[in-house]
């Protein structure tokens, strides 16, 4: 058996029935002729993320796999890795590499050097004999500990060597880790005695599938629960309990119940600070569970730490403060009407944005519909960077477990579109719709054809308000004749020449019905790009 044969066997052997990529390396055929779907994109940064969403909706219990050629290709890959880093997300990366003679000097890349800092492991394929460890290592790493990407670089002249003879791959087994029992006993006994605790989960509930723990905890104690916006949908936000999501837009509720608190539990996050993430109140009482030691008291001071898988972290928290007095919990028997009104109070002052009947259409008015147009239990919905991500966010109220992909750090221009169809290629029954906008498109919008030569029908919302919005308070200060954030395009007319739906809407009565067209397109399976031309809103709600 050839590397080449041999890389495609241990894919396969893992579960992996996708591989994203971009021409040329050789394991894109070996993974065909083993029966593992290869989808071809337009630029390699989109098959990135579209691999980052199969191993998020999934809760990395599918890994996405992207192989790219050696020099440019590895270059241009570059961002999507680090993308996938910083939101901590499980992707096995396989570009090739330039022959072993060439592989360590100016001016060729080196992905292994190169990416170093942006995977969570990375390491060359040396000889073929190597492949069995190598692909063992990569697999553990990707199933254990901390998610992220993981590199194995595959040098053109490797391809063709043996690997050991008999040799069969043997699928990587994903070990957990809980905190020690004398720390689950000290936080136990402060959350129980808390007068307003609040419950700050982030992405490590998806991971770990701790949805049920997470909601057994909060209305066992009556403990209100907001979420990073990579932990969004992790709770209900139609609970009673659920203050909604914050990031650099968020409900009220968040802001004042995080404010007011005492104790503040972060459940799987890191507590990074970044411009889109809530940040945390100083001179609170903080238990930081997280499954990496290396967050502790990075950028938030935390009192108290939980070291372990989020799903052992809840349950044992749950089950240590089962002995302590019920009190302080039953005095907060009415915090679920004090969020309501809360949040009824802030919505009300949206809803003339959210219902606006102007043209050009305000985008809030768009977003709004489209939450009232879906069966949301049977979405999955993202956003793009800017001014789609901040009008989203605090109003989208997620019902279920892993139907919002978010991201709260780091994040470029036109995410949205692959992180959508990796989505529906890992939830084929769902609606998978992104929100972007006229300067994301400009990024990654070629790859729309991808999504219909593929057969992958999603709905993309395209807020066209032609520039970049956000960034019209800075250029207040430019003169007449500094026009860069003007853009233009008709996106609708470029999604019928890719052969998927396009419509373009300008008035606002129309919006509703051309959502069912457009969904109905993709229930017919063709991808389908509504384009609403959009005024240039910029007022985010700040709690």
């Amino acid at each position: 058996m050839k590397v080449v044969e041999g890389i495609a066997q241990a894919l396969k052997r893992e579960g992996v029935e996708i591989l994203f990529a971009y021409p040329v390396n050789p394991i894109i055929e070996s993974c065909a002729v083993a029966d593992i779907r290869t989808i071809i994109v337009r630029q390699e940064r989109v098959g990135l993320h579209m691999a980052d969403a199969y191993s998020r909706v999934s809760s990395g219990k599918k890994i996405g796999v992207f192989s790219m050629q050696h020099g440019p290709g590895a270059e241009n890959a570059f961002g999507g890795v680090a993308q996938a880093f910083s939101e901590s997300v499980p992707i096995l990366v396989l570009p090739a590499g330039y022959p072993r003679r060439l592989a360590h000097y100016y001016p060729n890349f080196n992905s292994t050097e190169n990416m170093r800092q942006i995977t969570k492991w990375a390491e060359p394929l040396t000889m073929g004999k190597a492949l069995p460890e190598v692909m063992r290592r990569a697999f553990f790493q990707l199933r254990n500990g901390r998610p992220g990407p993981v590199l194995v670089e595959l040098p053109v002249d490797v391809f063709g060597e043996d690997v050991p003879d008999g040799w069969e791959h043997t699928p990587a087994y994903a070990a957990r880790t809980a905190p020690d029992p004398a720390d689950l006993k000290t936080a136990a006994e402060i959350l129980a005695r808390a007068q307003r605790p609040v419950i700050y989960a982030g992405q490590g509930v998806h991971y770990a599938e701790a949805w049920d723990e997470l909601k057994a905890l909060a209305e066992t104690w009556n403990i209100p629960v907001t979420t990073s916006l990579e932990g969004k949908s992790a709770f209900d936000e139609t609970h009673r309990l659920s203050l909604g999501s914050g990031g650099r837009a968020n409900p009220r509720p968040v802001r004042k119940f995080l404010d007011d608190a005492d104790v503040i539990l972060g459940i799987g996050c890191s507590f990074a600070l970044t411009a889109f993430g809530v940040a945390m109140p100083r001179d609170k009482t903080i238990i930081h569970a997280t499954l990496d030691p290396l967050d502790l008291n990075k950028d938030v001071v935390a009192q108290h730490a939980l070291i372990g898988d989020a799903k052992l972290t809840l349950a044992g928290l749950l089950s240590a403060m089962a002995d302590h007095s019920r009190a302080p919990a039953e005095a907060r028997a009415g915090v679920g009407e004090q969020i309501a009104a809360l949040h009824d109070e802030w919505l009300a002052e949206w809803l003339p944005k959210l219902t606006s009947d102007t043209a050009p259409i305000n985008p809030y008015r768009v977003l709004w519909e489209l939450q009232q147009s879906v069966d949301k239990d049977n979405t999955i919905i993202t956003h793009d960077a800017g001014s789609p991500r901040d009008q989203l966010s605090p109003f989208w109220r997620s019902t279920t477990p892993l139907s919002y992909i978010g991201w709260g750090k780091t994040t470029q221009l036109g995410y949205g579109l692959g992180l959508a169809m990796g989505a529906k290629l890992a939830r084929p029954e769902k609606l998978c719709i992104n929100v972007w906008g006229d300067a994301a498109i400009g990024f990654t919008g070629m790859d729309f054809e991808t999504a219909v030569r593929e057969r992958i029908p999603i709905l993309s919302i395209l807020l066209n308000n032609f520039s970049m919005a956000i960034e019209l308070p800075i250029m207040k200060v430019a003169t007449e004749k500094y026009r860069s954030t003007d853009i233009s395009g008709n996106y609708a007319d470029m999604a019928k020449a890719f052969g998927g739906y396009g419509e373009r809407v300008t008035d606002p009565a129309d919006i509703s019905a051309a959502i069912a067209r457009g969904i109905a397109a993709t229930e017919a399976g063709t991808p389908a790009l509504l384009e609403f031309i959009t005024d240039q809103e910029i007022s985010i709600s700040s709690g």
